[in-house]
């Protein structure tokens, strides 16, 4: 994707059914911004970034977010912020398909 490119994540969304859809939309040192993509029922367990703080903003349906074992329900538009080293996950407990934009900063060093 080049950049400066204005985009719809719609547009990018990525869908299976085994697991969770992952896409990367945008990645420096600096940041990472991709999609996470639920059928209903599926889901992304309950983890932590050492180093990163995570930005999650529901671009389509309605998910139950975990952060702090707290259970928040978001809707499209809404945004929660995991600061680093909180635990936090998300759920797609709705009938619908889930999309959401996440922002990692820093962005994580590529595997190798």
């Amino acid at each position: 994707m080049d950049h400066p490119t204005a985009l719809n994540p719609r547009d990018y969304a990525v869908f299976s059914d085994e697991k969770m859809g992952k896409v990367t939309l945008f990645r420096s040192d600096h940041l990472l911004v991709g999609l996470n993509c639920f059928e209903p029922g599926q889901g992304h367990a309950l983890h932590a970034h050492a180093d990163m703080d995570k930005v999650y903003q529901v671009v389509e349906g309605t998910g139950l977010f975990l952060l702090e074992g707290e259970e928040t329900t978001l809707d499209a538009g809404m945004v929660l912020v995991a600061p680093a080293g909180v635990p936090h996950g998300i759920r797609n407990t709705s009938d619908s398909r889930l999309i959401v934009m996440t922002v990692l900063a820093p962005g994580p060093t590529p595997k190798r």
